[in-house]
């Protein structure tokens, strides 16, 4: 049993599934002030390799196996494991488990509860949905975002002004050291198939930019539910000797030190983990001018911007890219001040444990 001194946190997901949340939650648990706090981990649904990551750093994982749909009685059990582990903090991520963590810190007298918002806005949440969020954000003490974008859509669905804060996500720049791009390499993607992140897009941009630059090659790692969709509609448009679709890549940093350039053409997106990691590198980041992504990207400057659903102008871009070795190479240092200077995990983490010091009343340390 670690010293009673310690504060106890309680970071709660939805699950432990790869995504840029559950990465997020490993950084947390990495660079967590171990002299200072004590973490543990828990999922409304179930395992994911997440888990076992945050494991393999020594903090406790549990898991409920929640069903979804909307479950009342979670209220209660989670109001349960609140007093029984003593929990002083609270830190939940994101929409379903707000519904739940806010009535239950309050049944069970948590000193604070804090949560995150890490995206931005989502088109298929529904009105009522969005009532939720605002009435539940009622219970925090903090109710924090990613990106400004993200605060302004949360203020709009009722979160209290005053319970409102901006903490842009950050990662860990050692491990991803500046490379710069590999001008032989292909274009790299990273992102979770899913419809939100607007690969069908890219893929009608890639057919195009092929007519122009016939050696243009497309790399896409990750998995979700739009797969066999996406691998269709790259059959359709004849695009497979140009696109290789990886499924889920463990050791991203090798996979984007062999890269030209990274794109990602969200609808939608808090403050994306993927387009910071490819910044470190040294990347020429190609992205839409959604969300959080004109916080880190100045187009032009340390990256190119382009609109949503936009193909044409997508394909566009990666011509310019494709074409211009100087370019790639400006950007991407450019980049990689951006993210030194704005973007490291540790003083992300950092600033949360002086939220969690703030909520409790105690002494915040000089740094």
């Amino acid at each position: 049993m670690a010293s009673s001194r310690k504060i106890r946190v309680l970071h709660v997901s939805l699950g432990f599934d790869v995504g840029g949340q559950e990465k997020l939650l490993v950084e947390f648990a990495r660079h967590a002030d171990r002299e200072r706090f004590e973490l543990s981990f828990l999922a409304l649904g179930g395992r994911g390799p997440v888990a076992d990551a945050i494991e393999d750093l020594g903090w406790p994982v549990l898991t409920l196996d929640q069903p979804t749909g909307l479950k009342p009685k979670l209220v209660f059990r989670l109001c349960s494991i609140f007093r029984d582990q003593h929990v002083q903090i609270v830190h939940s991520h994101d929409d379903n488990p707000l519904l739940y963590c806010g009535p239950a810190a309050k049944f069970a007298r948590v000193p604070c509860y804090l949560h995150t918002q890490h995206h931005g806005k989502i088109p298929q949440m529904s009105r009522r949905q969005e009532f939720l969020v605002g009435v539940m954000s009622r219970f925090t003490h903090r109710f924090v975002c990613v990106s400004k974008d993200s605060a302004e859509q949360m203020i709009g669905q009722g979160v209290p002004i005053k319970k409102t804060l901006v903490l842009r996500n950050g990662i860990d720049v050692e491990r991803f050291p500046f490379q710069g791009p590999e001008l032989s390499g292909p274009a790299v993607c990273v992102a979770r198939l899913a419809p939100e992140k607007g690969l069908g897009v890219l893929l009608d941009a890639v057919a195009q930019v092929v007519r122009a630059q016939p050696g243009f090659r497309l790399e896409i790692a990750g998995d979700g539910p739009c797969r066999e969709s996406l691998h269709q509609k790259m059959q359709d448009l004849k695009l497979a000797d140009h696109v290789r679709f990886l499924g889920q890549v463990d050791d991203v940093p090798a996979l984007l030190a062999r890269a030209r350039l990274f794109v990602l053409p969200s609808f939608s997106e808090g403050i994306s983990l993927t387009v910071l990691e490819a910044l470190a590198r040294g990347l020429p980041v190609l992205t839409t001018a959604v969300g959080g992504n004109p916080e880190v990207i100045e187009s032009g400057v340390n990256g190119l911007l382009v609109p949503p659903r936009d193909d044409s102008a997508l394909a566009q871009s990666l011509l310019a890219l494709g074409a211009d070795d100087s370019l790639c190479h400006r950007l991407g240092e450019a980049g990689r001040r951006r993210v030194e200077t704005h973007f490291d995990v540790r003083r992300m983490v950092a600033r949360y444990e002086n939220l969690y010091a703030e909520g409790l009343g105690v002494a915040v340390p000089c740094t």
